[in-house]
């Protein structure tokens, strides 16, 4: 049974080809948090791991972001995030969703380094807090256009 849009549990990632940051969000709270960076070789991820954060957290959502020019057009990773997304979805049966995160990994390293200064700029943080950022938006758009 699918739950009702505004009480679902949401799982962002922020892809990379060699890392992919891993989120976990509540849209009853509008929050989210990262939870670890899969690593990946060559923007292919251990699909393994990922598969034990969904039997772990059991989303109702998979939020991915989306790469986007800031003119909105698509870049080289653009097609990459769309064909793990579909993996995703395909492997997983889960629903996923595209998110436009142009700008997150900046507001991440803003976030970031403003809770902890640069010791806080290590790589897995900057994945993870991004693709909690991702979550948040997704979330954010979908209040405004709900």
């Amino acid at each position: 049974m699918t739950k009702q849009s505004g009480n679902r549990t949401l799982m962002g990632f922020d892809f990379g080809t060699r890392h992919i940051g891993v989120a976990i969000g509540q849209e009853i709270t509008q929050s989210a948090r990262g939870l670890k960076a899969i690593k990946a070789r060559d923007g292919i991820p251990n699909w393994d791991d990922i598969e034990k954060l969904l039997k772990e957290w059991q989303p109702d959502l998979l939020v991915v972001g989306l790469p986007l020019n800031m003119d909105g057009s698509e870049q080289p990773l653009t097609a990459r995030v769309k064909k793990f997304a579909n993996r995703l979805h395909g492997r997983f049966g889960v629903i996923v969703e595209l998110q436009d995160e142009r700008l997150t990994t900046a507001d991440a390293k803003e976030q970031l380094f403003s809770d902890g200064g640069f010791r806080n700029l290590q790589k897995d943080n900057i994945d993870c807090m991004s693709a909690a950022l991702i979550v948040e938006s997704y979330m954010a758009s979908n209040i405004a256009n709900g």
